[in-house]
């Protein structure tokens, strides 16, 4: 290893958890060397709080295991072994070799080294193959810490072999990028685009992993330059048709798919809002028709975005409860009911308006409404390049409907049935049978509570359910 490499002033210019440290001085007094490696020394550099420590060692993994009392053996096949030390994890691999990626996911088997920089030259990008040791400092064989000054995320050597070796890397680099606000090396962008195909043969739970990582960053306009190279269309085509449809209305100025990167961006870091933004507008391609005018429409694109949206993440494998959150999301996004006009006159403007949203909250529940309102002001304002009257109308709206939603929670205003005061118990009770009719009761009674929440009492529910009876 070269001396230009190793860095002894950075020891003890940045903070290692004692526990690594102990790991590393043990692994040292019974012989072997051992460094903390990857993310966590990149992260260190950044002045970031890393999410976990990885040690490397020169140690083999049965040599590991007998220096540590409590370990597991989490990926022994591949030389790593967790070492379990205060209540924490911490992930011990051998310095390793890989073998032919024959697959272009896998390795065909490993092979471990007494090498350090054997084990570094496998690495992914130049930010993630740098070593530290809390006395000797840096190892920074590929100059990743200059890298990391510039901002830019770089293959370890040949970047079309690094992304022939595994997929899966190429959309790592913009997932870095978009999380560190890096931009991405040039020879690196171009072996992407070259061997984006390749992405056809990373499991889709591995590519979900990556997409949420990237749509939760700081910069999740980065999907856009994952676009721009060609990316996307092996893991989400339906993204490709959406930028390939102009709008063609006065109320956009924005193709489908800029104007769905701004909903993006506007809306908060989390997982179900940020998927819900990417396909909120998925199904209007499939939808568009063109007026005798010029004028497009996109009649029905909420209810088939939901279907469709659902068909994307089950294909990605995302878990049930993010698919229900998200499609439900779609399929009410462009709801207009929820900050039009009032659609009657009785009563104060403020007993209308806690009746419109009650009837929709009785519609589309109330988990995710504030989700619902935030996707629904993302869309507005990224409509058009610059708001107008239409955009502040939409948003006034929307405040409003939030606070209607507020006052109906504070009062306890009932918009579902687990809110009604009495149950299917109480209808049996007085005589209905088990069955569609109690239900077809139940619901009659919630909608009536819907418009007069005052109905909501177990004297007036039973009477009324004893009216509906003899009908």
């Amino acid at each position: 290893m070269a001396e230009k490499d190793v860095r002894p002033q950075d020891a003890g210019k940045y903070e290692v958890p004692g526990a690594v440290t102990s790991i590393i001085e043990r692994l040292e007094t019974a012989g072997y060397e051992a460094y903390a490696v990857g993310g966590c020394v990149r992260d260190m550099l950044l002045f970031r709080e890393p999410n976990d420590w990885d040690i490397t060692t020169s140690a083999k993994p049965e040599q590991v295991k007998e220096i540590f009392r409590r370990t597991v053996d989490t990926g022994i096949e591949h030389g790593t072994v967790t070492v379990v030390m205060d209540h924490a994890n911490y992930e011990v691999t051998t310095y390793r070799v890989d073998g032919v990626y024959l697959d272009g996911r896998h390795p065909s088997g490993v092979t471990f080294t007494a090498s350090l920089a054997e084990d570094l030259k496998r690495r992914d990008f130049t930010i993630n193959a740098m070593a530290f040791h809390p006395k000797r400092g840096l190892i920074d064989l590929y100059n990743g810490r200059e890298d990391l000054k510039q901002g830019v995320i770089r293959c370890v050597g040949n970047a079309r072999e690094r992304f022939s070796e595994d997929a899966l890397r190429i959309l790592r680099a913009f997932r870095f990028a978009a999380q560190l606000g890096f931009s991405i090396d040039g020879e690196t962008l171009a072996a992407a685009r070259e061997l984006a195909a390749n992405l056809e043969l990373i499991s889709k739970e591995r590519i979900a992993a990556e997409l949420v990582k990237l749509l939760t960053s700081d910069h999740p306009e980065e999907f856009m330059r994952m676009y721009e190279a060609g990316v996307t269309k092996y893991f989400l085509p339906e993204f490709t048709a959406c930028m390939e449809t102009e709008q063609n209305t006065p109320y956009h100025s924005f193709n489908v798919g800029e104007h769905t990167m701004r909903v993006v961006c506007g809306v908060r870091a989390d997982r179900v809002l940020r998927l819900a933004a990417l396909l909120h507008d998925i199904a209007k391609p499939k939808t568009k028709t063109v007026d005798e005018n010029g004028r497009a429409h996109f009649y029905g694109h909420a209810k088939l975005g939901a279907k469709m949206a659902g068909e994307i993440l089950r294909d990605l494998k995302f878990d049930n409860d993010t698919i229900r959150r998200v499609t439900h999301l779609i399929e009410y996004h462009d709801d207009r009911r929820i900050y039009g006009a009032d659609d009657e006159t009785a009563g104060t403007e403020n007993e209308r308006g806690r009746k419109k949203i009650r009837r929709v909250m009785n519609r589309i529940g109330s988990e995710d409404f504030l989700l619902l309102l935030e996707i629904m002001r993302a869309d507005a304002k990224g409509k058009l390049e610059k708001p107008n009257e239409g955009t502040e109308l939409a948003l006034r709206g929307l405040d409003e409907a939030e606070r209607y939603y507020g006052e109906i929670l504070a009062t306890g205003e009932c918009f579902s049935l687990k809110d009604l005061k009495i149950t299917g118990r109480d209808l049996i009770a007085m005589g209905y049978t088990p069955g569609p009719q109690l239900g077809e009761t139940l619901n009659a009674l919630l909608q009536e509570v819907v418009e007069d929440p005052a109905l909501n009492t177990r004297e007036e529910l039973l009477k009324r359910a004893a009216e509906l009876q003899k009908n």
